[in-house]
């Protein structure tokens, strides 16, 4: 099959490539990147207005299988990755069974093969059942396929556990993600420590229990020499922290959501419990540091944390809803809408972070247009209107905070090892 995608914007970070060009697709490779291209019997997609980009890729979903099926599967997630741009995501191990051995790798890299339409890539725990006392068979499962390692919804509070399983894979040069907030600071906590949240009666989570966390994993990580990727970074002093530790040469990486770059605490509201997250919305001094991690490159990805709930799990008290809310569909188009045409960022950093970096942070052949590589590409109208709505989401989550919103930026055309398997919204 041929593909010719003709007189697109190309932005290639990985080859700080931005020029408008053609680029053509055969076998499921890129085979040509250059000006006025040709080729017999290709279908040809005009992209002229639009932009090519490598295919994206989100580090942090929860796809939930095994066990919480009803929330999401990797065929709803894939699908609802597809819509959103994606070529690539890695999903987190908190299931149940938490994803633990090799041979739950396999089976769900086997599943992912049967069912998904994009690149479904697995994250194994860090400890047996992701309880923090004992390490889990991160060799084997490293042997199995799984690209990095979290205990995601756990802080692990045992520093020696921890310490253990940075010098383990250090040998294999894998990373830990690390969900960074300190337990004993946060308890029952459920939005920001601060002025909202005693005006709501709320009990907090304040950004120390998050500064404190990180600097302990990044000063564990420094002493064994190894890896370490902070998750959905939200706080401003969280963010320091990892910019001082790379000046030292500290192998660190973090990333951050869309939700916590563009949102604040006072978004909160009692009757709708879409906005209660994990780390919690910041305060407006913590996005615009966020914001700053991104421009100077302290913060190497964007990523969704997509986290599908069930409905009436989410419709309950705030207090008692479970926390997170999907993001595949909605984050290109809120970090186009908020930040590029608000003009606080621009498109190849834009891109950088949700192809190039993000691939780098794990280690994946991915994120780039090179020919020769396969052919997973996006093509973006940054021009395009659409609201969102959750009706004609393919995520079984439909809840949302952005859900209603007008927002000016999309992926209109999606393609996985050069197979087109999302064109204008639908996917095939």
């Amino acid at each position: 099959m041929k593909l010719l995608l003709k007189g697109g914007r190309v932005i290639n970070p990985a080859e700080k490539f931005d020029k408008i060009a053609d680029v053509l697709v055969e076998d499921g490779k890129i085979k040509e990147i250059g000006e006025n291209l040709a080729a017999d019997g290709a279908e040809v997609y005009d992209a002229t207005g639009k932009v090519v980009t490598p295919g994206l890729i989100d580090l942090h979903v929860h796809f939930r299988e095994p066990g919480q099926e009803a929330k999401e599967d990797f065929e709803s997630g894939a699908n609802a990755a597809a819509a959103g741009g994606f070529t690539t995501v890695c999903t987190m191990p908190n299931t149940k069974p938490a994803v633990d051995d090799a041979a739950m790798v396999r089976s769900l890299e086997k599943r992912a093969e049967d069912v998904a339409k994009v690149h479904v890539k697995i994250i194994g725990a860090v400890t047996k059942g992701q309880q923090g006392k004992e390490l889990a068979e991160l060799g084997d499962m490293i042997e199995a396929g799984a690209v990095a390692f979290s205990d995601d919804g756990h802080y692990d509070q045992k520093a020696k556990v921890l310490l253990n399983a940075f010098d383990y894979l250090h040998t294999f040069d894998k990373v830990i993600v690390n969900h960074d907030e300190e337990t004993s600071l946060v308890e029952d906590g459920v939005m920001n420590e601060g002025h909202r949240s005693a005006m709501l009666g709320l009990k907090g989570r304040p950004t120390v229990a998050e500064d404190i966390a990180v600097a302990r994993d990044i000063m564990l990580a420094e002493y064994a020499g190894s890896r370490v990727h902070v998750a959905h970074i939200s706080s401003a002093r969280a963010v320091d922290i990892v910019r001082q530790a790379k000046k030292r040469g500290v192998r660190v990486t973090c990333e951050v959501t869309p939700q916590h770059l563009t949102m604040t605490d006072e978004c909160v509201n009692l009757f709708d419990t879409s906005t209660k997250i994990n780390p919690p919305l910041r305060a407006q001094k913590d996005c615009d540091a966020l914001l700053e991690g991104l421009k100077d490159g302290t913060i190497d990805a964007i990523v969704t944390d997509h986290s599908p709930h069930a409905q009436e799990d989410k419709d309950r008290e705030y207090i008692y809803a479970p926390s997170g809310f999907p993001g595949l569909e909605t984050s290109l188009g809120i970090m186009l809408t908020d930040l590029y045409h608000a003009d606080k960022l621009d498109l190849p950093t834009i891109i950088a972070k949700m192809t190039s970096e993000p691939a780098k942070v794990f280690g994946m052949d991915a994120g780039t247009l090179t020919v020769g590589k396969s052919a997973d590409i996006t093509v973006i109208d940054p021009e395009l209107s659409w609201t969102v709505d959750e009706k004609k989401f393919y995520t079984k989550g439909s809840h949302s905070p952005f859900i209603g919103r007008e927002l000016k930026g999309k992926a209109v055309l999606t393609i996985v090892d050069g197979k087109i398997v999302m064109q204008d919204g639908k996917v095939r």
